[in-house]
């Protein structure tokens, strides 16, 4: 399997930069018609591959886009590096490359489309011995070209529309196509893939898409055109069916918060899909690295024990969590010590003066005395179904309390009862849903999608809270690399030509 994932790379590669364009839409290579897509093993290789496109993008794009601009995140003592990020004033140059230099343009996505487009194209004429892997592995690419679509779609608005391979060079070339039109792509992909999945279960590593994973894809979609594309209760309806037909799978909360999150427990029951990370395949990790601490930067005076609870320290303390995000939980609410780890200067008289803090999330694994940022990628978990379920009941005038306090049972543990929800009606439901998801998912990717599914990103954002009005703050600028290369693309309104 290894040997054949090596070719596909190879054969993908040749694609990829055999043209200069980057939506990578070369013409398949030779080698892919003659040599490629003609076993049962070319399709496991290249279905393998599709998710290795997928790890590089959550190395620092799928964060970028769905939490950077809200109002989860902030300076940190180090340089400002994703100022233009966290204050909003993104600009189509600087949007167009973080810290590590990494692009956040759409290349890397429409790079995992071609893979997508590559499968659904070549696999249904493989023969396999067994008809349901040729199913679950065309489950899985229209599940992740849905994903991909989704991504980019609710970053970029209209996008170039693509879902074959390209054979002809004169069609490299796209415009944008309506969100609207997207999103019917979106739909479609994903009822072909529920309809092509073989049953209701997880792989073992729970790293690849499934049915259950499918589904919660399913409802946040609904959830984002019943409520931002004017779907309504017929999208809110598909989103609760998606959401119910969860019950009953392999899921559940675990008893601890952090343990979701704990390296040696990766693939635990709560995760419904998560991008798998580890040392042996990719040390280099994750953008977290740019969320936590460097013994010199902290001063002596911060007590020994907070310093023992970061140890060993690595990355670079460039970002940290805001002071929203640090005030939005209670003292009794577990879930602040497993998101982030708070640093005192010790005064005079035992006072304590605030200096900085981590995330505490996503902080990696310790080996050989090394701190690596390379825990898994989390796409969904079952307390962001119970949340996704809260939200579409309510938006159908249902009582969402039951999921709320679902997952304020185990946020409070033994002080649960001083925290019940009670249904408070459509409006104020809303608003403890958004604020649960905010306590529950931060630092997720979640959080700057939120706000705008939920319309309150003007209001909760403080470098928005002067701009209501400017709705082409929503999405983000294209990159210049990709106008150079794409000369049918034009720039998003309100940020220049």
């Amino acid at each position: 399997m290894k040997k054949i994932f090596i070719i596909f790379v190879c054969i993908t590669g040749i694609s990829s930069v055999s043209c200069k364009n980057e939506l990578n839409l070369a013409p398949v290579s030779e080698i892919s018609n003659t040599s490629f897509w003609k076993t049962e093993s070319d399709a496991e290789g290249a279905n393998v591959g599709m998710y290795t496109a997928l790890r590089g993008e959550s190395s620092s794009n799928l964060f970028m886009w769905g939490e950077s601009r809200s109002d989860a995140m902030g300076p940190n003592v180090g340089s400002p590096v994703f100022q233009n990020w966290d204050q909003n004033s993104l600009t189509p140059t600087n949007s167009a490359a973080i810290f590590t230099g990494a692009p956040t343009s759409w290349g890397g996505m429409y790079s995992l489309v071609h893979t997508c487009n590559l499968i659904l194209h070549y696999v249904p004429g493989i023969s396999f011995t067994n008809e349901t892997k040729k199913n679950n592995i065309l489950a899985q690419a229209h599940a992740m070209r849905a994903f991909a679509y989704f991504v980019m779609a609710k970053t970029w608005g209209d996008l170039p529309l693509i879902t074959e391979p390209t054979i002809d060079l004169g069609n490299v070339q796209r415009e944008r196509s309506p969100v609207a039109d997207i999103f019917k792509l979106i739909k479609e992909d994903i009822d072909a893939a529920v309809n092509l999945f073989p049953d209701n279960t997880f792989r073992n590593g729970r790293d690849m898409w499934s049915l259950p994973s499918t589904n919660a894809l399913k409802a946040d979609v609904y959830l984002w055109t019943g409520k931002r594309m004017n779907g309504g209760d017929a999208d809110f309806t598909t989103a609760l069916n998606a959401l119910n037909a969860i019950d009953g799978v392999d899921v559940s909360l675990l008893p601890n918060f952090g343990d979701v999150f704990n390296y040696d427990n990766k693939a635990n029951k709560e995760i419904l899909f998560a991008i798998r990370w580890s040392y042996e395949e990719s040390p280099g990790g994750t953008m977290y690295a740019y969320m936590y601490m460097l013994s010199n930067f902290i001063p002596p005076s911060v007590d020994a024990e907070t310093v023992a609870a970061i140890e060993p320290t690595a990355g670079a303390p460039f970002w940290s969590p805001s002071a929203i995000a640090r005030n939005k939980f209670t003292a009794d609410d577990t879930r602040k010590k497993a998101s982030m780890i708070e640093l005192y200067e010790q005064g005079p008289g035992g006072t304590k003066t605030f200096y900085a803090a981590v995330v505490s999330k996503y902080n990696g694994a310790v080996i050989a005395g090394q701190r690596y940022f390379i825990d898994d990628y989390i796409i969904y978990r079952y307390a962001d179904v119970l949340l996704m379920k809260a939200e579409a009941k309510n938006a159908l005038s249902q009582d969402p309390s039951f999921e709320i306090n679902e997952v304020r049972k185990r946020a409070y543990g033994a002080n649960y009862a001083s925290h019940v929800y009670a249904n408070a009606g459509k409006v104020q439901n809303d608003v403890a849903i958004l604020d649960e998801r905010f306590r529950e998912l931060m630092f997720e990717g979640k959080r700057w999608w939120d706000l705008v599914r939920f319309g309150k990103a003007f209001e909760l954002v403080p470098s928005l809270q002067t701009q209501a009005g400017k709705d082409y703050l929503l999405l983000f600028p294209i990159a210049p690399s990709t106008l150079s290369l794409e000369t049918k693309v034009k720039q998003n309104p309100g940020y220049g030509n």
